[in-house]
C-alpha cells in the first residue's frame, strides 16, 4: 500500500519511469529528462496527425502521467494537421529536441516508435500507423 494511500498515482509514476527508462536505454542517452522531452515531443507530433477519435484511442493506452503530457497544449480543432511529409514531421520534432547533445535524427524518433510498439497493444499501433500519412508511417516500424 502507498504511504499516502494513492496507489493510482504511485502506479502511474512507476509506469512513466518504465517508459522513460526504456526510451533512454534504446536511445543510449545519458539524460532521462531529455528522453522524456523526446517522448513528449514525438507523441505530440503523432497526436497532431491523428483525428480526435484515433488520438483518444491512443491516449487511453498511455500511463496517466504520459497521457496528461500527450494532451498538453492540444487544440483538437487544429488537427489533424495537413502536412503529409516525413521531413516536416521530423522538423517539428527537431525544433524541440534538436539542441539535445545526444540527438542523432530520425533513428531517435524510431526509438520512440519502438517503445510505443512495446508498450501498447499491437492492434492500436496498427490503427495509429494506418491513420498516419504514408510518408510518416514509413518512419514507424511495424510492431
Amino acid at each position: 500500500m502507498s504511504a499516502q494511500g494513492l496507489e493510482v498515482i504511485d502506479h502511474t509514476v512507476q509506469l512513466t519511469h518504465e517508459w522513460i527508462n526504456e526510451l533512454k536505454d534504446r536511445l543510449d542517452w545519458t539524460s532521462a529528462r531529455d528522453a522524456l522531452r523526446m517522448l513528449r515531443t514525438t507523441l505530440h507530433a503523432i497526436r497532431d496527425h491523428l483525428d480526435t477519435g484515433e488520438s483518444a484511442h491512443l491516449a487511453a493506452q498511455l500511463p496517466l502521467l504520459i497521457r496528461g503530457m500527450y494532451y498538453e497544449g492540444w487544440m483538437p480543432k487544429s488537427t489533424p494537421i495537413h502536412s503529409r511529409k516525413a521531413k516536416d514531421f521530423i522538423a517539428t520534432i527537431e525544433a524541440s529536441v534538436g539542441d539535445v547533445l545526444d540527438y542523432r535524427g530520425p533513428e531517435d524518433i524510431e526509438a520512440v516508435f519502438r517503445v510505443i510498439n512495446n508498450k501498447i497493444s499491437r492492434g492500436e499501433v496498427m490503427d495509429i500507423r494506418s491513420n498516419l500519412p504514408h510518408d510518416i508511417r514509413a518512419l514507424w516500424p511495424e510492431p
